[in-house]
C-alpha cells in the first residue's frame, strides 16, 4: 500500500475532470480525495502500488475531451487511512495558476436532450453540462465555482442541485447547470423595445421569415440576424449598419446546408462541427457564386454552425441559412448588455431576442481558414480564448500591448502566453475602454502582475499611449518593438522556434526603425534582435493615409515610377501635381499597398470600403496559371543601417510588363495570377538569397498579406522545394492580432539580456 499526492496543471476545471477522476479511482480500487485549487487540481490517493502506477499511466490518456493537461507531478506522502474517495472544497492559494476553458459549443448529449420531448430540459435554450456551454463569458474570478460566475443570480432548483452533487452525473459541478425551473429565460422585444407576448423563439422566427432584422443575444455578445436568401434584406442590413460591401458571415442549419453552396473538405467539416465551432471561410461552389455575391463579393463565404442551444432552436424547422453578423456600431466593440443593445440598435434591429444571463466578457466569433488540416486564423476568439499558447519560460511577467488594427494584448507568465480575444481596431474611446477593461480582467483571472510592458514603435497607436502611460505610472520598464520583428517573433513562438530564422513578413503598414513605413520585409534574427535583409522598392503614397482607401492613388505612383501612362486613372492631373511637389507623399514598402495598386491598374478595385478590399478582390480575380512577370532585384544601402546592403525587389519592370500584357488583351484573371505568381517567385528568391548568405534554413511567414490563400497554397511548398524549412501560423493569427505574442517574446529576451549584462 502506498499514499501519493498528485498535482495536475492545465485546463482541468469546468470540464468534467473530477467525475472522470472518480471513475478512474473506482476502476483501480483506490481511496482518497480531490480538490480544485487556484493552480489546477490536487489529488491524494491511497492504494496498491501497482494500481497507482496504472492509474498514473491512464490519467493523461483517458482525460475528458475538453481537458488540457500541461503537467502532472506526484510525490509520496504519509498514510492517511482513507476509507472512500471524496471531493473537498476548492482551495484558494496565494498565487493562482488556473487555466480557464473557452466557451464550448453544445455537445451531442445536450443536443439529444434538447430535442427529446421526454426530457425535462426539452427545448430549454440554456441546456449545458461539463462537456459544453459558457465558460470565459460568465466567469468573474477563480477558482471556477458557481458563486464566481454570472450563474450566481440563478439558485439551483432541487433537481439541478441533485445533479450538481451527483458524481455519477454528467452535470456534476457543471457551474452553469440549470433548467427551465431555475435558470435564465428568454424574452422578445419589438423594434421599440416593448415586450411581445408569445414564445420568444417563435416570435423571432416569424420576424425573420417576414424579412425583418433580429438582434440575437448569444454567448459573448449580440448578433444581427436576417434571411440570407433575399439580397434586398441584406442590402437593408448593410444600409442600417453602414457596412456597404464587407462580407457577412452566415450560420447554416447543418453541414448539408453548407454543402449546398460551398465546397467542404473532411477537415473543414471536422472543424465546423467540432466543439469550438468557429466561422470557417469556405470556398464557394462555382455555380453558387452569383447568388452569394450579396453576402460576400469574393470567393470565400464565412460559415458557422449553431453552437448554442438557442441557435439550434432558432433554426429548428425554419431556415437552412441566416446572416449572423456581430451586432456593433461602426468600429466599436460587440454589444453584450440588453439595455445597451436595445438603445444602440434602435433603427437597426426590428426585434430583440434576449436572455437574462449576464455576459461577463465580450467574445466575438473566431474566424479561420483550414490549411493542412488545421485552423489558420484571421481572428482567434470564441472557442479558443483564453486557452494559452505554451512557450519557453519567460523571464518575467509581461504585458504586451499589441498594435492598432485588429488589436489584442498578450499576458505572459511562466510558460503561458494568454492572448486576449478579438478587441477590434483601437481607433476610438469605446474600443480603448474595452481594451483596458479586458487587460485588467485577464490580469486578475490569471494572477499576472506585469513587471514590464511591451508595445509597438508607432507613437500614435492608442496601445502605445496606453503602455507608455502605464509604464510611467507603475515605474516599470517599457520596451518598444519594431512591428515586423514582432510579427516574425510571433510566428517563431507559435511554432516553438528559438531561432535564428529568416522572416518573410508582409503586411500593409508598420513603422520601421528608420522612421519610414515598412511592409514587405525579409528579416533575419531571433527574439533578441534582427537585421533587415530585403524589401521592395518604396512606393510613394499620395495623400498619405488616403492612399490606403483610394487604391487608384497607389496605382498612379506605380505607373508613374514605371514610366507608364496614367491617363486612365481618376484625378490624374491632381495626383501628378501632388506627387511632383512631394507634398504628403510618404514612402512605403508595404506589400498591401503593392497589391492595392495592381488591383486598381487591372480595373478590379480603385477604392476600398473596408480594409484590404482591393487586395482581396485581386486574389478573387486570379485564375489558374503558372505564368510569371519579371523578378528583378537591386542592392542599395539600408536606410536604417547605411553600412549594410538591402536587397530590394524592383517592381517597375513587373509593372511595365503587366501593362504590356494588359494592353495586348490578356484577360484580367490571367494577369492577376501572373502578378501573384511573381510575388511567390520573388519571396522564394529573396529567402533563398538570405539562406545562402547566413546558412539559416528555418523560414517563418507572418503578416496580414499571408491571409492570401493563393499564396499559402503555393509559397510554402515552393520554399520547401528550394530546401528551406517553412513555418506558418497555427495557434494565433498571422495578422496584427497575433503580433502581441511576438512582442512578449522579444521583451522577455531583452529583459534576460539586460539582466545578464547587469549581473
Amino acid at each position: 500500500m502506498r499514499t501519493i499526492e498528485i498535482k495536475i496543471k492545465g485546463i482541468v476545471q469546468g470540464v468534467g475532470f473530477r467525475p472522470f477522476m472518480h471513475r478512474l479511482v473506482r476502476r483501480h480500487g483506490l481511496k482518497g480525495n480531490i480538490r480544485n485549487t487556484s493552480s489546477g487540481v490536487t489529488v491524494e490517493l491511497e492504494g496498491d502500488g501497482e494500481e497507482l502506477r496504472r492509474f498514473l499511466e491512464e490519467l493523461p490518456r483517458e482525460a475528458p475531451p475538453l481537458a488540457v493537461i500541461e503537467d502532472i507531478s506526484w510525490r509520496g506522502i504519509p498514510a492517511r487511512g482513507f476509507t472512500d474517495f471524496t471531493i473537498i472544497q476548492s482551495e484558494r492559494q496565494a498565487e493562482r495558476n488556473t487555466l480557464i476553458s473557452p466557451d464550448i459549443a453544445i455537445c451531442p448529449d445536450c443536443l439529444r436532450e434538447l430535442l427529446d420531448p421526454k426530457d425535462r430540459r426539452y427545448r430549454y435554450p440554456f441546456i449545458n453540462c461539463t462537456n459544453c456551454g459558457p465558460r470565459l463569458t460568465i466567469i468573474e474570478d477563480v477558482p471556477y465555482d458557481r458563486p464566481k460566475t454570472s450563474m450566481k443570480a440563478f439558485p439551483m432548483c432541487p433537481d439541478c442541485d441533485r445533479e450538481y452533487h451527483d458524481i455519477e452525473n454528467r452535470r456534476y459541478h457543471a457551474q452553469p447547470d440549470c433548467c427551465p425551473v431555475c435558470g435564465p429565460s428568454l424574452n422578445f422585444l419589438d423594434a421599440d423595445g416593448n415586450p411581445a407576448s408569445g414564445d420568444p423563439v417563435a416570435l423571432a422566427q416569424q420576424a425573420l421569415r417576414e424579412g425583418k432584422i433580429v438582434a440575437v443575444k448569444g454567448l459573448g455578445g449580440f448578433h444581427l440576424a436576417c434571411r440570407s436568401d433575399d439580397p434586398a434584406i441584406t442590402r437593408e442590413l448593410r444600409r442600417r449598419k453602414q457596412r456597404d460591401e464587407k462580407p457577412f458571415a452566415v450560420m447554416c442549419r447543418n453541414l448539408e446546408a453548407a454543402r449546398r453552396f460551398c465546397r467542404v473538405s473532411e477537415d473543414e467539416a471536422r472543424i465546423l462541427n467540432g466543439a469550438r465551432k468557429p466561422i470557417v471561410l469556405l470556398e464557394k461552389k462555382l455555380d453558387a457564386r452569383p447568388e452569394l455575391t450579396h453576402l460576400s463579393e469574393n470567393n470565400w463565404l464565412g460559415v458557422m454552425l449553431p453552437y448554442t442551444p438557442l441557435h439550434v432552436l432558432l433554426f429548428d424547422g425554419t431556415f437552412d441559412m441566416l446572416v449572423m453578423t456581430s451586432a456593433n456600431l461602426s468600429d466599436t466593440p460587440i454589444l453584450k448588455d440588453n439595455e445597451a443593445a436595445v438603445e444602440k440598435l434602435r433603427g437597426i434591429a426590428d426585434g430583440f431576442l434576449l436572455h437574462n444571463r449576464f455576459i461577463q466578457t465580450r467574445c466575438d466569433d473566431s474566424l479561420c481558414w483550414v490549411l493542412s488540416g488545421k485552423e489558420y486564423f484571421a481572428r482567434r476568439s470564441r472557442g479558443y480564448v483564453p486557452q494559452p499558447v505554451t512557450v519557453l519560460p519567460l523571464h518575467a511577467q509581461i504585458l504586451a500591448c499589441g498594435a492598432e488594427q485588429k488589436a489584442s494584448f498578450c499576458l505572459g507568465k511562466g510558460e503561458h502566453a494568454f492572448l486576449s480575444q478579438h478587441i477590434g481596431d483601437l481607433k476610438n474611446l469605446e474600443t480603448l475602454e474595452h481594451y483596458e477593461l479586458q487587460v485588467r480582467y485577464f490580469e486578475r483571472l490569471f494572477d499576472v502582475h506585469p513587471k514590464a510592458l511591451a508595445c509597438d514603435l508607432h507613437p500614435d497607436y492608442l496601445s502605445t499611449a496606453y503602455a507608455s502611460e502605464r509604464a510611467e505610472k507603475e515605474s516599470i520598464p517599457l520596451l518598444q518593438v519594431q512591428h515586423h520583428h514582432a510579427h516574425m517573433a510571433a510566428c517563431m513562438a507559435d511554432n516553438g522556434l528559438t531561432g535564428p530564422c529568416i522572416g518573410l513578413v508582409w503586411d500593409g503598414t508598420g513603422l520601421g526603425t528608420d522612421g519610414t513605413v515598412w511592409g514587405a520585409e525579409c528579416l533575419i534574427g531571433d527574439y533578441s534582435g534582427f537585421s533587415r535583409f530585403g524589401s521592395i522598392r518604396p512606393i510613394p503614397l499620395i495623400g498619405g493615409d488616403r492612399a490606403v482607401k483610394e487604391a487608384a492613388r497607389v496605382a498612379f505612383s506605380l505607373l508613374k515610377e514605371a514610366g507608364c501612362s496614367t491617363e486612365s486613372l481618376p484625378n490624374a492631373p491632381l495626383l501628378e501635381k501632388q506627387l511632383s511637389a512631394g507634398f504628403n507623399c510618404p514612402l512605403s514598402s508595404g506589400m498591401g499597398r503593392l497589391f492595392d495598386g495592381v488591383s486598381a491598374i487591372l480595373g478590379i478595385r480603385e477604392t476600398c470600403s473596408y480594409e484590404g478590399q482591393a487586395a482581396i478582390l485581386l486574389e478573387a480575380a486570379a485564375g489558374e496559371s503558372d505564368a510569371c512577370l519579371p523578378v528583378i532585384f537591386c542592392e542599395e544601402p539600408a536606410p536604417e543601417a547605411p553600412h549594410t546592403k538591402l536587397l530590394r525587389f524592383d517592381w517597375r519592370p513587373m509593372i511595365r510588363e503587366l501593362i504590356r500584357q494588359r494592353d495586348s488583351g490578356v484577360p484580367v484573371p490571367l494577369l492577376a495570377s501572373m502578378f501573384m505568381n511573381t510575388m511567390v517567385e520573388m519571396a522564394v528568391e529573396i529567402a533563398v538569397a538570405a539562406s545562402k548568405e547566413t546558412g539559416i534554413r528555418q523560414t517563418v511567414l507572418s503578416g496580414g498579406s499571408f491571409q492570401n490563400i493563393y499564396f499559402m497554397q503555393r509559397l510554402p511548398q515552393r520554399l520547401r522545394a528550394a530546401g528551406l524549412e517553412v513555418f506558418c501560423h497555427r495557434r494565433v493569427s498571422c495578422n496584427d492580432e497575433g503580433l502581441s505574442l511576438g512582442q512578449l517574446k522579444i521583451a522577455s529576451a531583452r529583459l534576460k539580456n539586460d539582466r545578464s549584462e547587469r549581473f
